[in-house]
């Protein structure tokens, strides 16, 4: 057996050793390394040695190579220390990691420098061992704090940027862990942390490493305060930092660096107080001087820690910069009859961190989390991020904070956005916003990669929103395993494998089973696991719902009784979604409910900050009446508080019914008694409307949905709440009944007597999600209004949705979920149900669901009918609407009209099989380029048009998108005269046509745009551009990607480059490029409406900005086509011709579906100089500044044309970054929306 051997196999007895002497006395590290390496004077040569002497790059300074080539220089030095009296030797590995050493760019040697070094310390601490085996010595393998950070930018312009993600960080951390174990230290040392993520990145790294090595080593954490203001570099205060890093369970935790002893001493003596570990310290010999020398004795420094340890707040200590053996032989003396420090256990108390501490213990107040910095419960939150405004985003951060939020919940669950990416750069923006990263994070997603996204940002101690059984115990333990790992405490959620948890039985039972896997087979701090026992919607109108409040309230007092330490938890914003828009009750409903809960022991509860009152503030009448709802105290609860409701917005009622509507026609009347739910008329109504309509079914398609139509606009804008609405759905319904006969007989004359006027539908939660509250109301509107409702539950499969679906009979089925991961399970449903040639309408619903991603991501895997349904109210329109025999084509047919400009606007695309990149490459478009040769260019090279006119573009507009901005669905210009949404499009349209004047007149926006026509030919899947005819010098190469899904026989695997003629063919081909922009100088006008708070007009320049640059390169393709090129010299199209794509050839925009890689826009700028000659730059992003730009290329060849590439397979990206000559994992990040693996 070799020594090294020998030292691993004694490791366990050495550490027995170890915790004996911390036992019995203080033990005492050594000393700084830098200070005493600096004491040899040591050259540039000297640093290399004869092994790096030829290296290109200055090694002065680098202490840890010493290691290598000056071993004995570090070797006396251990050994000074050691005589000194240090107990504890440090390994001279500082900045040994991959991070640190790439500035000698010398990474590939870290795992030997960090081996090599241990093993070093190790033998030399041996030795002394061997001397006085009374006084065993140990290694400790250090990890130092990196030059690279995690919680601060680099860049003063971006705030958001990192020169380093926390992956890297682990990475190299984990790399130095394995080799200082291997080279044999006692106890890894994670010093000198002035960013504290940096140090959970080290933290995690360890506790991976003996995850998979099986071996434990202690481990001591170090903290730096940097200076008077008694934080961290990163902002934190030392008890935030100690809450951030207690975790890992450390040997010690402490202070070192930056500050002398009498500085630190404040700090020692608070970490000393509130750790539940030992305590260590080892600060510099005093402040350094103007020389940056230290100037303390050795006698000084010892006489401070001697203050420390007579205290009792010192377990370790020792010395950093500027410290000598002299030192370590002061205060190993002075220390020496002191006793070390007693270890206290403080009470059990969720302590969370952000930069400053938030610990919740059985006697803290009620703890606000802040629930507007969530896109799925505040849509001003969402629009922000949609459109990248963080700036403003994190005011509405603030605004929570300012409000009263102790925590802060930030969710990023929106379907049309890269949840992980935002949630990063959200994260990495508040850090530097220390007036909100002062509270922790609730870290709020469905999707663990989310969260995993944001826990890699924060560097306080955070919340985790949420984990659960849903997935089965196997997830729920690896996800509370890693939660620990990162640090953070954890929402339970009351669900299971059977779904969510709706009564107080299934509330408790889930908890107590949940509380005993983490506390038993994770070893999780019980006082971290928050349960969140399901707050839902009361006063709904539906009595299954009634004891909601009730059952939670209950729930927790059964919590804290039965699960010790265990916090609770809800969203507490839930529980009055039935009066959405009415907020004087949402309040006093939140008020009431939170002063109950908190009584039943709510630890936290999720709202909004400024939406809280006073218990005893609230009138009585409403109290009353809140109350009555909570506690389900009477039968007509509900009723009373609707009614009061209306009162209380101040809707005053006389005492005697004003029947003033009676005399309206009976279409209004009919609209009338639908929004107030009133049944008194609705059968003599009903039938005077049937004597005035040709057929009885007309009365339904006409006066009552347009009723209902009136009903979801009042219901989605908060003018009505849930029970009106149940209302409204029985008034309909008893309508209906009324007509159901007359349809009957009707079909009776004509011969169809067995067709059913009703229809019957399928409904389910999808695969993955327990969320049925939602459904459950459709499903009751649905039956009011005479449809049959099969309801599968939750969490259903889509076989067996589609199954019943056929073994039904059904006329259409519905898809409900909320969270994200639902969306793909919906168009997952959607694909099987195209696969088995199923043709019955398909409804999508759920609080995450979009128009816009039903038309981008569901729809186009379905040739049926594909319809989002908002919410509830809408169910019976839409539902009405495709059992309609008369209605239905006309519906569907607006429907995908809509859809497909939706579709169009956001360009997106869906999954396919894969196919070799060889076999799509066989598998090209063929053209025949000897037929004809390609049009020569009228005029060729680069030109700038700048201060276009903007009268010119006007006639190009395209208004349809301008009103989908504006959230208003229709074809232009039949949507000016549609029964539904026709006023407010004229409304708009009208005040749209006047800025657009205004704008126009005024010049307040200027067009610039700058385009080019070159020699150009395709190489494989590249297009080479030539800087003249004689084609020798390429300008630009254009990099492109090819389908590479499967394809039905005789369909190509398409690639823009397959329309250019191959350079081999030695045909001369041509390529067009473009940029415009008509958003020059928005910027002052929009800062003149947002001064007035005209946030209408901001919105509406922003829009017409948009139209107008859409417009500019309509524009400029028409006289491309037909002058400057000049291919098509006799086309006259009108503008909705060229709106429909009619022309020859095609203007695809980098970015897009046919060249989604929006690198490529780099090299498109630079060959237009875009900057100088447009005004256009690009981002780091490569977005287009201003963003009312488009750019692209322009193809003349008649038979190009867009097409999505889709997903694309390894070999293809592998082969694409090696043709840009790009590092194949970047390529990865930015090509990740369309990778398949």
């Amino acid at each position: 057996m070799t020594t090294m051997d020998q030292a691993l196999a004694a490791r366990p007895a050495r550490l027995k050793g170890l915790h004996d002497a911390l036992a019995t006395r203080i033990l005492v590290l050594d000393g700084a390394m830098g200070t005493m390496v600096q004491r040899y004077r040591l050259t540039e040569a000297e640093y290399r040695g004869e092994r790096f002497g030829a290296h290109p790059h200055d090694l002065r300074g680098n202490n840890d190579l010493l290691t290598l080539t000056r071993p004995q220089v570090i070797r006396e030095i251990h050994a000074q220390y050691l005589e000194a009296g240090a107990d504890i030797l440090e390994t001279n590995t500082f900045n040994s990691t991959t991070i640190s050493q790439a500035d000698y760019h010398l990474e590939p040697i870290v795992a030997e420098l960090n081996r090599e070094a241990a093993r070093l310390a190790r033998s030399v601490a041996d030795e002394f061992t061997a001397r006085t085996p009374g006084k065993p010595r140990f290694v400790a393998g250090v990890l130092g704090p990196m030059n690279r950070t995690l919680s601060l930018s680099p860049d003063v312009n971006d705030p958001g940027f990192r020169a380093v993600n926390f992956d890297q960080v682990k990475d190299a951390y984990l790399e130095a862990v394995a080799a200082l174990v291997e080279g044999g230290v006692d106890i890894l040392l994670v010093e000198t942390i002035f960013d504290t993520l940096n140090a959970k990145a080290a933290l995690f790294a360890i506790d991976e490493f003996f995850e998979r090595s099986g071996e434990r080593l202690p481990v001591m954490i170090s903290g730096t305060i940097t200076d008077a203001s008694g934080r961290t570099l990163s902002g934190q205060t030392p008890e935030a930092f100690w809450n951030s890093v207690r975790h890992a369970r450390p040997l010690s935790v402490g202070f070192n660096c930056a500050l002398g002893a009498k500085q630190l001493r404040p700090h020692v003596e608070e970490i000393a107080r509130i750790a539940d570990c030992l305590v260590s310290a080892h600060p510099n010999a005093g402040l350094p001087n103007a020389m940056a020398e230290y100037d303390e004795l050795p006698e000084e420094t010892a006489a401070f820690i001697r203050e420390w340890a007579e205290a009792g707040w010192l377990n370790i200590t020792g010395g950093c910069c500027g410290t000598t053996p002299a030192h370590i032989k002061a205060i190993a003396e002075i220390v020496a009859p002191c006793k070390p420090r007693v270890t206290p256990k403080p009470e059990p108390k969720l302590r969370l961190s952000g930069l400053e501490p938030c610990n919740i213990g059985a006697d803290s107040l009620f703890v606000n989390v802040g629930e507007r910095t969530n896109v799925t419960g505040s849509k001003a939150f969402a629009r922000l991020v949609l459109a990248g405004d963080y700036a403003e985003a994190l005011s509405v951060a603030r605004q929570q904070v300012e409000n009263g939020a102790q925590v802060i919940d930030v969710n990023m669950d929106e379907a049309m956005l890269d949840s992980a990416a935002a949630m990063t750069r959200f994260l990495n923006l508040v850090a530097a916003e220390p007036d909100i990263a002062r509270v922790p994070i609730m870290i709020d997603s469905s999707k663990w990669s989310v969260i995993e996204a944001g826990l890699k940002c924060v560097q306080g101690k955070a919340i985790v929103n949420s984990i659960s059984l849903k997935e089965g115990e196997a997830e729920f333990l690896r996800h509370a395993r890693l939660a620990r790992r990162y640090g953070a405490a954890v929402i339970v959620m009351a669900f299971d494998e059977k779904g969510q948890a709706d009564t107080l039985e299934r509330k408790t039972s889930i908890c107590e089973r949940c509380y005993r896997i983490l506390v038993d087979q994770v070893g999780f701090p019980p006082e971290d696991i928050i349960f969140d026992p399901n707050i839902f919607a009361i006063a709904t109108g539906i009595e299954e719902h009634n004891r909601y409040g009730m059952d939670y309230l209950e729930a927790l007092a059964w919590i804290h009784r039965h699960l010790p330490h265990a916090k609770t938890s809800g969203g507490v914003s839930n529980l009055s979604f039935s009066f959405r828009g009415n907020e004087p009750v949402r309040e006093a409903m939140h008020t009431a409910f939170l002063y109950h809960a908190a009584k039943a022991g709510m630890t936290m509860g999720i709202v909004n900050a400024g939406q809280l009152g006073v218990y005893a503030e609230i009138p009585p009448a409403l109290l009353e009446r809140v109350e009555d709802v909570i506690f389900d105290r009477r039968p007509d609860a509900t009723e009373r508080l609707v009614t009061f409701a209306e009162t209380f917005k101040g809707q005053k009622k006389d005492a005697a019914e004003d029947l003033a509507w009676r005399s309206a026609p009976v279409e209004e009347r009919l609209s009338h008694a639908l929004v107030k739910g009133i049944t008194q008329w609705i059968v003599e109504d009903t039938e005077e409307a049937r004597r005035k309509f040709p057929r009885p079914i007309q009365v339904i398609e006409g006066p009552l949905m347009d009723g209902m139509n009136v009903v979801g606009d009042l219901f989605g804008a908060g003018k009505m709440f849930l029970p009106q609405v149940v209302k409204s759905a029985r008034v309909m319904k008893q309508a209906v009944a009324h007509l159901i006969p007359f349809i009957e007989e009707e079909k009776r004359l004509l011969g169809s007597a067995d067709a059913k006027a009703k229809g019957k539908v399928v409904m389910a939660t999808v695969k993955g999600d327990v969320h049925d509250i939602g459904k459950n109301i459709v499903g009751v509107v649905l039956q009011c209004n005479n449809f049959e409702v099969i309801d599968l539950g939750v969490m259903v499969p889509a076989q067996r949705i589609l199954e019943t679906a056929v073994n039904e009979g059904a006329d259409m089925v519905g898809l409900s979920g909320l969270i994200t991961p639902s969306l793909e399970e919906m168009a997952h449903v959607a694909a099987e149900m195209e696969r088995l040639g199923m043709k019955m309408p398909l409804l999508i619903g759920g609080a995450t669901t979009s128009r816009t991603h039903t038309a981008v991501k569901i729809e186009p895997r379905y040739s049926g009918p594909t319809v989002w349904v908002p919410d509830a109210s809408r169910a019976v329109g839409v539902a009405t609407s495709l059992a309609s025999e008369e209605g239905r084509d006309r519906f569907v047919a607006q429907v995908r009209e809509d859809y497909l400009k939706v579709r169009d606007a956001h360009a997106k695309k869906t999954g396919q099989k894969s196919i070799p990149i060889e076999a799509a490459r066989a598998n090209a478009v063929k053209l025949d380029w000897a037929g004809s040769a390609p049009p020569k260019p009228r005029h060729h090279g680069l030109l700038a048009l700048k201060n276009y006119p903007l009268e010119k573009l006007v006639p190009s507009l395209d208004w349809a998108p301008f009103f989908q901005a504006w959230d208003l669905v229709g074809k232009y210009p039949a949507i000016l005269d549609d029964a539904v949404v026709g006023e407010a499009a004229r409304n708009v349209f009208r005040e749209g046509q006047a800025m657009l004047d205004r704008i126009v007149k005024g010049r307040w926006l200027t067009a610039n745009a700058v385009f080019g026509i070159w020699p150009a030919n395709s190489v494989g899947d590249d297009i080479e551009i030539y800087a003249d005819e004689s084609r020798s010098r390429v300008l630009m190469t254009w990099h492109n990607l090819r389908q590479q899904n499967e394809k039905p026989q005789g369909n190509p695997n398409q690639c823009l480059a397959d329309f250019v003629a191959p350079r081999e063919s030695g045909v001369a081909d041509w390529l067009g490029a473009f940029a415009v922009t008509a958003g020059a100088g928005i910027e002052a006008k929009l800062a003149e409406f947002e001064a007035k708070h005209d946030d209408f007009s901001a919105i509406m320049l922003k829009a017409l900005a948009d139209r107008l640059a859409e417009a500019f390169a309509e524009h400029l393709h028409q006289r491309v086509r037909t002058e400057y090129w000049g291919y098509a010299a006799g086309e006259s199209l009108t503008n909705e011709e060229m709106i429909a794509e009619k022309y020859a050839g095609i203007r695809p925009a980098v970015g897009y579906p046919s060249c989604p890689d929006h690198t490529e826009k780099g090299e498109l700028f630079r060959l237009l100089d875009a900057e100088r000659n447009a005004g256009i730059t690009l981002t780091e992003s490569f977005a287009m500044v201003p963003t009312a730009a488009v750019s692209g290329f322009y193809f003349a060849n008649p038979q190009a044309r867009y097409f999505a590439v889709g997903k694309v397979e390894r070999d293809q990206v592998a082969d694409y970054a090696h043709r840009k000559g790009m590092d194949l994992a970047a390529c990865e990040r930015w090509l990740a929306p369309i990778l398949n693996y």
